[in-house]
């Protein structure tokens, strides 16, 4: 390596992304369901409740869609665009049996994280009886999950809103092990590169940044909140297995996430995996 490359490697390693606060205000909040009656106002009532502690949601007005309000994916984008709330609330597959399966989120919700710019909170199936048994109670445990890139301040911002004064806000990001693997078994194979040395320091990198990133939120976030515990989560895993482990560990009551990639249509490869499998309780995607 030449000295030039050495003293730009050291120069871009010192930087690092700090995190800026903006307060997160949610007026407005739209649920959809296909329910009808009193079962819809019942669920309403029930998500108020889940709602009613959390920072940014305090002064907010609830509007309700029931089921023989919409019954295609025009006219329930119609609904949305009618109402123009801050936050839509709703389930995987409206208007649909195939809640029974871990296997897909439904036309419905698909074409509604897609289409709208507006944060949507998926929840747990109110037929299907797999939310856990806290799923409901609070929102005092939550965790934002990072993507490839761990800096993402409108992520944050978002978890701290429905944060409460003394409760936990976990950011995490986890490397898949697995691509990290493929990566060093090519690595290996250039007779130039120790690879020894490639792995320990590569691992270290990867680790590194989101690490640092984390430590500024905590910073920022301790001064404005004292009471609000910011914890971190920086690991090597298998994304699924490891955030169904950080649900039952820490009996969490909302994963916080990215659902848009900014570079094609499709949701974000991240996003999928967890909102078709992680079932039990609230997510809120982006």
């Amino acid at each position: 390596m030449s000295q030039v490359d050495q003293f730009e490697s050291v120069f871009r390693s010192a930087l690092k992304e700090v995190y800026t606060y903006d307060p997160l205000i949610i007026r407005s909040v739209l649920l959809i369901t296909d329910l009808q009656g009193d079962a819809a106002s019942a669920y309403q009532k029930k998500i108020e409740r889940f709602l009613q502690k959390s920072r940014g949601v305090n002064h907010t007005d609830y509007f309700l869609v029931q089921g023989d309000e919409f019954s295609t994916t025009g006219e329930l984008l119609d609904l949305v665009a009618q109402y123009a709330p801050d936050l839509i609330f709703t389930y995987r597959n409206l208007h649909s049996r195939a809640w029974r399966f871990p296997h897909s989120l439904g036309e419905h919700l698909d074409v509604l994280l897609q289409r709208t710019s507006i944060p949507v909170m998926v929840l747990p199936h109110p037929e299907a009886g797999y939310a856990a048994e806290h799923a409901f109670e609070d929102t005092s445990e939550i965790m934002v999950v990072t993507d490839l890139l761990a800096v993402n301040d409108r992520l944050i911002n978002h978890a701290v809103a429905f944060s409460q004064t003394a409760g936990n806000l976990y950011l995490s990001h986890v490397e898949d092990e697995r691509i990290f693997e493929r990566y060093l078994d090519a690595i290996s194979k250039i007779d130039v590169i120790d690879t020894n040395l490639a792995r320990k320091r590569l691992r270290q990198q990867l680790l590194k940044e989101p690490e640092d990133y984390f430590h500024s939120c905590t910073d920022v976030l301790t001064k404005i909140f004292p009471s609000l515990k910011v914890r971190s989560l920086v690991m090597f895993g298998e994304l699924v297995e490891e955030y169904r482990h950080q649900i039952e560990s820490h009996k969490l009551d909302l994963l916080v996430l990215s659902a848009k990639d900014e570079r094609r249509h499709a949701m974000h490869s991240v996003a999928y995996p967890l909102a078709v499998e992680i079932r039990q309780i609230p997510l809120l995607m982006l």
